[in-house]
């Protein structure tokens, strides 16, 4: 079997969408169809049905699609440790969603890179949603997110807990609103995709409110644009302690209580279920588990 066309496959249905995976893979459209129609002449059964909402998968289809995800994360395996053994440095890569990767994590690193001075360690800071998108995709083995919907493909165990929190400007903030106040402030909130915009939506969500009823400015992709907005008066945001704690240390940023609204949450540590660790991996796992992490 080929496994570049089954690897064609695969990115096919996660993106639920050909020309998604075409663009991943480097690859034409038509390119990709001739890969996908040469695995299912190979196998002899009809892998997809495609239609302009994306791809189906067929029952033979998702019986191959289990297999290549197995497949795939073997191949990745044996890819990484022939390239440690011929380079002779482990190479650890992490992918973290910004709260923890802007604000937390260099610490850790430091501290981690003390110790195991032999791995290399690099960081990928992107959102939840994309943190998630490259755990699948085999582009790394490890994340680090805050929030997640249900997925076998992956196992999620908590690290640690914090709370979002609603801040502005220090000479321009309340003490204390209502739900009902909350909706005439001018917002600045994260992108979809970004755990603290999930946490945000369900937390509402539970108290009968719908994101699109808040007075929202803008979104933005990045915790410290959205809090340079806040200190140049644009606006108020919802966001996690952690990228909020020198701010309020230093009390250029006001937490404004909300009326019988409190928003607990957790930062998850993510691995594909099919994935075993290597060692230098799980060190690392461990490490961050643990209370010697050393957050900053």
């Amino acid at each position: 079997m080929n496994l570049e066309y089954l690897e064609s496959f695969y990115m096919t249905v996660k993106h639920n969408s050909m020309s998604k995976a075409a663009s991943e893979l480097h690859i034409s459209q038509p390119g990709l169809s001739g890969q996908i129609k040469s695995l299912e002449n190979e196998l002899g059964v009809k892998l997809l049905n495609r239609s302009n909402k994306g791809v189906e998968l067929t029952e033979e289809g998702t019986v191959v699609f289990n297999y290549a995800d197995t497949l795939l994360s073997i191949q990745g395996n044996i890819k990484r440790d022939l390239t440690n053994l011929n380079e002779d440095i482990p190479k650890l890569v992490i992918g973290a969603c910004k709260s923890v990767g802007e604000y937390a994590l260099p610490c850790s690193l430091f501290t981690f890179k003390d110790v195991h001075s032999e791995v290399d360690i690099s960081m990928d800071v992107v959102n939840s949603a994309k943190v998630v998108d490259s755990l699948q995709d085999h582009t790394i083995n490890i994340g680090i997110i805050q929030h997640y919907k249900k997925n076998d493909d992956l196992d999620i165990k908590p690290i640690v807990s914090d709370e979002l929190l609603l801040v502005g400007d220090k000479n321009l903030s309340p003490e204390k609103i209502t739900l009902d106040e909350l909706q005439t402030l001018p917002l600045i909130i994260r992108e979809e995709g970004s755990g603290t915009r999930d946490v945000m939506e369900k937390a509402l969500a539970s108290k009968g409110l719908d994101i699109k009823e808040l007075n929202i400015v803008y979104d933005l992709n990045s915790p410290e644009a959205i809090k340079s907005s806040i200190t140049s008066g644009k606006g108020f945001s919802f966001l996690p302690r952690i990228v909020v704690a020198n701010e309020l240390k230093n009390s250029s940023l006001k937490v404004i209580s909300i009326e019988d609204f409190n928003v607990s949450f957790s930062y998850y540590l993510a691995s594909r279920s099919n994935y075993s660790l290597a060692h230098y991996e799980q060190n690392f796992v461990d490490f961050i588990a643990s209370s010697r992490r050393g957050f900053c």
